[in-house]
C-alpha cells in the first residue's frame, strides 16, 4: 500500500532517497549504529511532480502519467508491487490497481 499519494499532488518535484552516503561510501541500507546514521548524508532521485488534484481519482487509469512513473519507480526500488493507493482522508479514497494495471 502506497498512502497520502494526494499530498504530493502540488510539489514541483519529488525526491525519492535511493541510497545514503557514510564517509565517501554508497550503501542502500540505513547503518545500524546511531552514530553512522548522524554521518550519513542521503542521496536523492528526482522525479517530476503532477501538479493535479488526485483526490477524486478511484481507477489507475486515472492517475496523471506522472504519478504513475512515480508509484513505478517506487515498486522498482522496494522490489514490490503496490496494489493500493490511497488518495484522501475519507474510507473510500484509495485506488486498488488490478492485475494487468
Amino acid at each position: 500500500a502506497l498512502t497520502k499519494l494526494d499530498v504530493l499532488d502540488e510539489m514541483e518535484t519529488i525526491s525519492i532517497c535511493t541510497a545514503y552516503d557514510l564517509d565517501g561510501s554508497r550503501t542502500a541500507s540505513i547503518p545500524a549504529s546511531a552514530a553512522a546514521l548522524a554521518r550519513c548524508r542521503p542521496v536523492y532521485e528526482e522525479m517530476p511532480g503532477w501538479g493535479t488534484d488526485t483526490s477524486g481519482v478511484r481507477e489507475w487509469s486515472g492517475l496523471p502519467q506522472a504519478a504513475r512513473d512515480y508509484i513505478a519507480r517506487l515498486e522498482q526500488l522496494a522490489g514490490c508491487r503496490i496494489s493500493m493507493i490511497s488518495v484522501g482522508r475519507e474510507r473510500t479514497a484509495f485506488i486498488m490497481r488490478d492485475e494487468n494495471a
